[in-house]
């Protein structure tokens, strides 16, 4: 009777250790989904960082989050922001896990120079890949008197919302023009502020970096006569010189309200930055969905965005392990 017994009560720790074996882990899975085959864990949510309202970046971050929403099955909520360099701390602060950034202040980053002096090199943020080029628009109100980047000096110039990429442009043009900071009255003001700026005469121009035509400049220009401040082609060739992230772009005669001639000027790419954390698969999934649905984008960037151009502007040893692998199946990335 008593062997008996024992043998009942060995079976039924046997199995009771059988099911906890079985069943391991899965209370562990919380909200971050299904584990993915290369290890990490696929997201039930993810945030998309754009820019400020009146810019490129959110409108199209929109259509962009909504087309990773329905490829991937994880929700893609976009986010307003004070754009490039604010959004790469905040991936790199795990506050969020995607954002748009320009491809300068992306490599500034990863040196730890410029907005990163005092924080350090960033080793936590990958590229995904490129959109579309964004151009340096100097805007001014046509009866200001300023012709030239040389006019700037002792004016009112907003040179974009601090840790925007905006100003670093801004600081560089007026490096290769022989110029800093200090010689002008600096404001930082995002895309919106600037619009009001102008129109209420409270700055004299504004830098603003964006994909054209760009909302806050079409803003400004349906109320007022602006002028567009050229870039000399001896400062522009200076300028890529010795930052080779820039390239030529020219303004078209028509882009905006009273623009009736070309105006010569440089571009950055806009880039998709991701952190570092997200899983191989889940950053493949996102690069294929975005490269082979531009065709459901609406905005007028859409014709700028394609596979073939989607490493331009980007060092490839910084790109996530996820993307890399889509662009080496499609040929753009030597094995």
């Amino acid at each position: 009777m008593r062997r008996k017994f024992y043998a009942v009560f060995a079976m039924l720790i046997l199995l009771t250790l059988t099911l906890a074996a079985c069943g391991g882990g899965s209370s562990d899975s919380g909200d971050k989904g299904e584990s993915s085959s290369s290890g990490g864990d696929k997201p039930k949510f993810l945030s998309l960082l754009t820019g400020g309202t009146s810019g490129t970046y959110y409108p199209l971050g929109g259509e962009i989050a909504k087309i990773f929403t329905d490829e991937t099955g994880i929700q893609t909520d976009v986010q307003s922001s004070n754009a490039s360099a604010d959004n790469i701390m905040a991936l790199s602060d795990s506050q969020a896990e995607l954002a748009f950034v320009q491809t300068d202040v992306m490599a500034a980053a990863v040196e730890g120079i410029q907005s990163f002096e005092e924080h350090g090199a960033v080793d936590n943020v990958l590229a995904l890949g490129s959109l579309y080029p964004e151009t340096i628009q100097i805007v001014t109100l046509a009866d200001s008197g300023i012709e030239s980047v040389e006019d700037l000096k002792g004016k009112k110039v907003s040179v974009g919302a601090p840790g925007s990429g905006t100003y670093v442009n801004a600081e560089q043009i007026l490096e290769v023009h022989g110029m800093t900071m200090d010689d002008i009255q600096a404001q930082n003001l995002d895309f919106g502020e600037s619009v009001g700026g102008l129109k209420d005469g409270n700055i004299d121009a504004a830098f603003i970096t964006a994909g054209t035509p760009t909302g806050a400049v079409e803003e400004i220009s349906a109320t007022n006569d602006i002028n567009i401040i050229p870039i000399e082609q001896e400062k522009v060739d200076a300028l890529i010189e010795k930052y080779p992230y820039y390239a030529a772009d020219t303004i078209a005669a028509g882009t905006y309200s009273g623009i009736e001639a070309d105006v010569n000027t440089v571009a950055v790419m806009a880039m998709i930055a991701v952190s570092k954390d997200l899983s191989d698969d889940v950053v493949y999934d996102l690069t294929k969905g975005l490269y082979e649905n531009v065709d459901k984008i609406t905005h007028g960037k859409a014709e700028f965005i394609s596979l073939e151009s989607a490493l331009d502007g980007i060092d490839t040893s910084l790109l996530h392990p996820g993307a890399e692998k889509y662009y080496s199946e499609k040929g753009l990335l030597s094995e």
